[in-house]
């Protein structure tokens, strides 16, 4: 089969490889869109630990099902799926309990095991989910970024009335901005450095600006009950803390930086919450394709279909001068 390769540092490159065997309890999948991921991007350029060449990455996608396992009984070819990538174990406490994310022997299809940019992926029976006929490819293969900014606003425990601040207005931070919406929150606001993109976060009905002095704030910080972190960085890190009230709750979900300096004194004696959201929930994940279904998500104007053998272009691309295009999708149909 086809497959986008990562074989060292901007290094990528289309080659023929040997198509997967799915096991009993598995399904082969023929891959119609993988999206690329911010995580990947970072891997991209060496800096993820995670991702080692070689590696096929790729674990935002959806298709079609090509061929299922002996022990699979509730799929069958041809249907069309979208599929949860953390393949874990079922057995643990996090597993039984809600909080499969959390799983001591968790795996990530594009990251520990070989991933979507490929014609095909096998994927476990237990991790697929099939789409309605009304939703396409592209929105299938949303659902998994989108899962993330599920369980990132579950963990806020948002309320219709609180204010809200996002740092950083790629694919996580505008999915997060659409379902806070959902959530019932009007009061948004995004600050990010690229104006193209601040101008999404406005057309879906935030405030946004550029700097941390914030629009509605009258010129000081602490006025936001909660904020998160897209991007992963010192500054944006150190931001969404300062800009919380009293008793406010914080999300670090961005993974640019490894570690940050923090105010800890000040988080202690002003009580901030914080929280590390990492990927999302079964519940999450079938939220977000629910709602995709129900059309409470917007794709465009920020998301771009590409063919996989530009993939390499790709990753330059949205590493360097990405412009509105928050989401790249490669197409393999």
């Amino acid at each position: 089969m086809k497959a986008l390769v990562y074989e060292g540092p901007k290094l990528m490159n289309i080659r023929e490889t040997a198509a997967p065997v799915p096991g009993e309890d598995e399904v082969l999948v023929r891959v119609a869109r993988a999206g690329i991921c911010g995580s990947e991007l970072s891997g991209y350029l060496g800096h993820n630990s995670l991702r080692k060449p070689p590696l096929i990455m790729g674990h935002e996608f959806s298709g079609t099902i090509e061929r299922v396992g002996s022990d699979v009984n509730r799929f069958q070819a041809g249907d069309r799926i979208t599929a949860n990538p953390l393949v874990t174990c079922g057995r643990c406490a996090a597993c039984t309990t809600g909080a499969a994310q959390l799983c001591a022997e968790r795996k990530l299809l594009g990251a520990h095991l070989p991933g979507a940019f490929a014609e095909y992926v096998v994927v476990p029976e237990h991790n697929i989910h099939r789409l309605e006929p009304h939703v396409s490819f592209e929105e299938g293969a949303f659902t998994e970024p989108f899962a993330c900014a599920v369980h990132i606003c579950n963990l806020l425990k948002l309320h219709p009335s609180g204010r809200l601040l996002i740092m950083g207005a790629g694919p996580i931070g505008l999915l997060t901005l659409q379902a806070a919406r959902i959530f019932g929150l009007q009061d948004i606001t995004v600050i990010d450095l690229n104006e193209e993109r601040l101008e999404i976060a406005r057309e879906l009905g935030a405030a946004a600006a550029t700097r941390l002095e914030l629009p509605g704030s009258g010129g000081s910080l602490n006025a936001f009950d909660a904020a998160v972190d897209a991007v992963g960085m010192q500054v944006t890190r150190a931001g969404c803390v300062k800009a919380v009230k009293l008793g406010g709750s914080v999300v670090f979900s961005g993974l640019h930086e490894d570690s940050s300096q923090l105010p800890l004194n000040d988080m202690i004696r002003s009580e901030i919450k914080t929280y590390g959201a990492f990927a999302y929930s079964p519940a999450d994940f079938s939220a977000a394709l629910q709602w995709i279904a129900q059309r409470k998500m917007r794709l465009s104007p920020w998301s771009t279909l590409a063919p996989l053998e530009d993939g390499s272009s790709c990753f330059d691309k949205l590493i360097g001068s990405p412009g509105r295009t928050a989401k790249i999708l490669l197409t393999l149909d």
